[in-house]
């Protein structure tokens, strides 16, 4: 009788899964000695916005790239991280018992909506930024994954939300500031924005974070659960057969990947200054998927390569073509996707596959 063969794991350090983690090690050494050292004040602040954009990226990988989930709506939960710090640091700047400018504007008597006042506290901001995430994505998840609905479905129902939830911040202008967003920051948690130390710090800090997420979907990829994941993602029913409901595999993966989001987009507000539905919509949401495509969304830090090379991109290109540089965006992405499925975290891969020597034929 035959026996089952498992692929072997590699006992050696440098082919096994600890060679992962020696990678986070030094991108961990990149970001936070080399970057600081090197960069200017402008170029680290970028540097800062491009990891806010990666910590979204790695929660895309873990769901699309291990769990085949095209999560075209992350911009629902950036939003979600995002306006809860906006609304935070709006209050900061304000003072205690003061009410937003732009609601003073529509209605000087008007008094601080009652869902804006628990924001006052540091403390409550940082658990709405972890725990509304999770309640949203499980709500979502448990209604979708339950009726399994998947494929371009789920993708466009996804991209539905984030459209939805732009709109709805358009039409509340009263309340959420509208078109024009949350802005006028002045402090972050009591620190100065306008001190560059303490704009390190913000950097310092988002820059950890992403590491800490690396490290979290590391772990992932190697536990029973990655293997249910992938399990999941390329035979569905037969995992259902063998008495998993995928249903509760994709929700897992689907709330990671949402609190991920919330966190990325908490960290954007410190360090841009405002946000608004723009960078919430479908096009943002589009612009997240790019970059992990870009940069290979089945890879550990495949995605992360590609949301620092898109920012970097839109950066750099805007400068230069203000009117042209979405096209070139376009075009660069999808020269890389034709020519590299995989994303940039192949090319090493191909590279040693076509300098590797051929067998001889006998």
């Amino acid at each position: 009788m035959s026996r089952a063969i498992r692929p072997a794991r590699s006992g050696t350090f440098w082919g096994g899964p600890w060679a992962s983690l020696l990678g986070i090690g030094i991108f961990a050494v990149l970001l936070l000695v080399v970057a600081p050292l090197l960069l200017s004040e402008f170029r680290l602040n970028n540097m800062a916005k491009y990891c806010a954009w990666a910590l979204v990226a790695v929660g895309i990988g873990l769901a699309w790239g291990r769990g085949g989930m095209l999560v075209m709506g992350q911009g629902v939960f950036f939003g979600l991280g995002a306006y809860a710090m906006g609304m935070h640091m709006q209050l900061e700047s304000v003072g205690p018992g003061g009410v937003p400018t732009f609601m003073i504007l529509y209605d000087p008597l008007a008094p601080l909506p009652f869902w804006w006042e628990p924001f006052r506290s540091g403390a409550f901001t940082i658990a709405a930024i972890l725990i509304a995430p999770i309640i949203v994505a499980s709500i979502l998840g448990y209604a979708i994954f339950k009726r399994r609905v998947k494929g371009a479905y789920f993708a466009i129902l996804t991209q539905a939300l984030a459209v939805a939830l732009a709109t709805l911040i358009t039409s509340t202008i009263k309340w959420t500031g509208g078109d024009t967003g949350l802005s006028n920051f002045t402090s972050f948690f009591g620190y100065r924005l306008s001190d560059p130390t303490n704009q390190r710090m913000i950097y310092s800090i988002t820059a950890s974070l992403l590491v800490g997420c690396l490290v979290v979907v590391w772990q992932l990829y190697r536990s029973r659960f990655g293997e249910l994941l992938i399990a999941t993602r390329d035979a569905e029913e037969r995992v259902r057969f063998l008495g998993t409901d995928p249903a509760n595999i994709k929700l897992v993966a689907f709330v990671v990947a949402a609190v991920m989001a919330s966190i990325g987009g908490a960290m954007f507000v410190p360090i841009v200054g405002i946000i608004s539905p723009k960078d919430i919509d479908a096009a943002a949401s589009i612009l997240m998927i790019a970059g992990v495509a870009l940069g290979g969304r089945a890879a550990l830090f495949g995605p992360v390569l590609g949301a620092i090379a898109v920012g970097y991109g839109q950066s750099t290109l805007s400068e230069r073509w203000p009117e042209f540089w979405i096209y070139l965006l376009g075009l660069m992405f999808i020269v890389v996707t034709v020519l590299l499925p995989g994303g940039i975290a192949s090319l090493p891969k191909l590279v040693s596959r076509h300098l590797k020597p051929k067998e001889a034929v006998s």
